[in-house]
């Protein structure tokens, strides 16, 4: 049972691997052969009885973190030939946390984390002064549990990744990568930070290790385009042919390390690098943070590919004077369905934690802070599951509640002045509580629920009844959402599936495809004047994400997908259909991602994210009339913090502010009004809103502007003065004094005054 003891230490070469090591907790260095069973040396090695650790070096040596005798940690390197006094050895301060030590034997890479810190340091070893050589010095967000070294056939050889270490937290596990910025670096493989290493196949089997057999095992390669068939990775197309740089060629090039976190850490749990003391030997000389692989590759994108022209997108807080302040009683515990809270143009309506499902009123022209007496409320009954304002009529509110009704409301011009107690109407049919609710973005009176019993209801207003029952859900609905011309509805469910159903048609899909890989929650809208479905939601490493669909071909799965970033709450969207543009944000974050959609190769246009200074509760949007074009905004938003409703603009930075930006401002659809009845829709007719232009009359195009004359550009009298000699410059310099000052020559006006005589002053 010896070769399977957990303490035991191979030999990184095969004539040595009879060796085992002791306890732990012996602070000795023994070195025993498995065949004969006796001690070959022994040494003592550390002078404390704490924890650990020990490691094979390169060429014989031996590598050992531990305690000294003043509870110091420290690092000391053993010639395992001669164990009577360690080489090297170098001490890190006082700690309780052992020294986890990872070392990576083609590159001569050591990694230093303690249990319980939040730092990781990367150095290189030596078996001359200096010992350890830093190359890097990563400060975690939280502290280790643990670490282990990611195989180097895992590595991202084309971005240069020379090392990569996972770091166990409480609640994650986040990668550290350790890269080497090169020129053409994703595209070229340099083959001197990456020598053969030990490959995957064993070299002999147990009996003949038994019997005495000594072989090596068999060295790969880490060059893509020599690895196994097997090892790559699908592809229809052929890879392109890569560079072998050679080490003459690269040892030019600024040789840098960086840690950084992938998309499995949390924004909380990156590893930021910071520059080392740098060294002239080997890897570690002038090492240079740099992007992780992922933003490598963005970044990368970015450079080469298109970009948006949106990227440079502002997201401002509006001054105090316009915020709500003294909100209280927020309820934080609305369904995942639910945006939070809703609001159009002159009101907000926001649920309350308070008993018999009450909803606050905000009228939006009366800014300022609350009186501290309570205010009028929407006594709604039971819980509020969902709510949303009629986008035809700003004073009636459709609120979805836990008992399986929906009531509208009808709020009184100029806000609420008394707690209202009586809808205007009630919709039953749903047999249990109800996930969301919408209203149709065309014809007037028409909404759509749907509920824990797994059906989906469209309701006429007009008259209070159900004239649809939508079928075929086999698991809760996560959202729901119609198509811009108002013919079709989509939504997404937990068991996996996009369906997309024509209600005046049929009751069935009339496609079906599938959706995310999560059950966690997802979104989905329109995009691309309807030809594609964005949705947004998780992926299988609980990492949000956002997947296009084509919305004529749901069975051909995902045109485009993007990572976002790991957080738990579900990524809302809003499409500005105007500009393509997509704003996305949950209920607790701090920031808002933006992207802007294109209906062709990237489709996902990174832009400028807009971040809160505290935690948000809901975002929601106002129609594009309340954009001030003046001002260059495209969006408006009220964000609802804990105690507060702020607007938030996102305008572009223009020069020619005076003038009308015309390309960001098509003509846009009166989505105010009404493009049909209910009725009218439901007996098949079609209809859209007519577009009006928004620029002011005062205002020119910019697209018309009078061009200016070009403007002489003069080179600076540097220029000028670099040309001439010193000399020349004195020179200049004493003709322009003398030239300022005048001729010396003439006499000056006082010097032809005559005084009195001297014989005057005798007296």
């Amino acid at each position: 049972a010896l070769p399977q003891h957990p303490l035991l230490l191979a030999s990184p070469i095969a004539q040595q691997q009879s060796r085992i090591r002791p306890c732990q907790h012996f602070p000795n260095v023994k070195i025993k052969r498995l065949f004969a069973l006796s001690v070959s040396q022994s040494a003592a090695c550390l002078q404390n009885n704490k924890d650990s650790r020990i490691l094979w070096a390169k060429d014989d040596f031996l590598l050992t973190t531990g305690f000294d005798r003043v509870r110091n940690r420290e690092v000391r390197l053993w010639d395992s030939r001669n164990l009577t006094s360690s080489v090297r050895s170098q001490t890190f301060g006082t700690s309780s946390g052992t020294l986890i030590p990872l070392l990576d034997a083609d590159t001569g890479l050591l990694v230093l984390a303690g249990m319980g810190d939040t730092v990781a340091d990367c150095f290189e070893v030596s078996t001359s002064e200096p010992f350890l050589s830093q190359v890097s010095h990563c400060l975690t967000e939280m502290s280790s549990r643990g670490v282990a070294m990611v195989p180097k056939l895992a590595l991202d050889v084309m971005s240069c990744e020379v090392m990569r270490v996972l770091q166990l937290t409480d609640n994650y596990i986040v990668p550290i990568s350790y890269q080497v910025p090169r020129k053409n670096s994703g595209h070229d493989f340099h083959a001197d930070l990456y020598p053969d290493t030990a490959g995957v196949s064993p070299a002999m089997a147990a009996a003949e290790w038994w019997q005495g057999g000594n072989k090596q095992v068999q060295k790969v390669s880490l060059h893509p385009d020599k690895q196994p068939k097997a090892a790559k990775a699908p592809s229809d197309k052929p890879s392109p042919a890569r560079k072998d740089l050679s080490s003459g060629e690269s040892k030019d090039a600024a040789r840098g390390c960086s840690t950084s976190s992938s998309p499995l850490s949390t924004p909380t749990s990156s590893a930021a690098a910071s520059r080392s003391p740098s060294s002239t030997s080997g890897l570690s000389s002038g090492f240079l943070p740099s992007p992780s692989p992922g933003q490598a590759a963005k970044a990368f994108q970015t450079f080469l590919g298109p970009t948006s022209k949106f990227r440079h997108i502002q997201g401002v807080v509006l001054h105090r004077d316009t915020h709500i302040t003294n909100v209280r009683d927020l309820n934080l515990t609305t369904p995942g369905e639910c945006d939070g809270f809703c609001a159009n143009s002159q009101y907000a309506a926001v649920p309350l934690a308070i008993a018999g499902g009450q909803i606050a009123i905000f009228t939006r022209s009366q800014p300022g802070k609350l009186p501290d007496v309570a205010l009028p409320t929407i006594q709604n009954s039971v819980n509020v599951a969902d709510l949303c304002w009629d986008p035809f009529d700003t004073h009636r509110l459709a609120v979805a509640g836990e008992d399986a009704k929906i009531r509208v409301w009808q709020v009184p011009k100029g806000g609420l002045k008394e707690t209202l107690t009586d809808s205007e109407l009630i919709l039953q049919g749903h047999t249990e509580k109800i996930y969301s609710i919408k209203f149709h973005p065309l014809a007037s009176d028409l909404l759509v629920s749907s509920s824990y019993d797994l059906t989906v209801r469209l309701w006429n207003l007009e008259d209070g009844e159900q004239v649809q029952l939508l079928t075929g859900h086999r698991d809760q609905v996560f959202c729901m959402a119609w198509s811009p011309d108002g013919k079709q509805l989509v939504t997404v469910c937990k068991d996996g599936k996009i369906r997309v159903y024509d209600p005046r048609k049929s009751d069935a899909p009339v496609q079906e495809g599938p959706g995310p890989d999560g059950h966690r929650g997802a979104r989905v809208v329109w995009v691309c004047e309807g030809k594609y479905l964005l949705v947004s939601g998780f992926n299988s490493s609980s990492e949000r994400a956002l997947y296009l669909y084509s919305a004529a071909s749901l069975s051909s799965g995902v045109v485009a997908s993007v990572c976002v970033d790991v957080s738990p709450s579900t990524l809302i969207p809003f499409y500005d259909q105007d500009t393509g543009v997509v704003f996305l944000t949950g209920k607790g974050d701090t920031r808002v991602h933006i992207y802007e959609i294109v209906p062709e190769d990237p489709y996902f246009e990174e832009c400028s994210s807009f971040k809160s200074p505290e935690p948000h509760k809901g975002l929601a949007f106002l129609p594009k009339s309340e954009c001030n074009v003046r001002e260059v905004e495209i969006a408006v938003a009220l964000m609802l913090t804990k105690t507060t409703v702020e607007p938030v603009v996102f305008k572009m930075p223009r020069v020619k502010r005076e003038f009308f930006q015309d390309d960001l401002y098509p003509d846009t659809p009166a989505c105010w009004e009404p493009a049909l009845s209910a009725s009218a829709w439901l007996n098949n007719a079609d209809g859209q809103h007519r577009k009006i232009s928004m620029r002011p009359a005062d205002m020119t195009p910019v697209s018309e502007a009078p061009k200016e004359a070009p403007v002489r550009k003069y080179m600076p009298s540097t220029f000028y003065l670099e040309e001439k000699t010193d000399e020349q410059k004195k020179e200049e310099l004493l003709e322009a004094m003398v030239a300022k000052l005048g001729n010396m020559d003439d006499p000056l006006p006082q010097e032809s005054f005559e005084g009195v005589d001297d014989d005057e002053w005798d007296d």
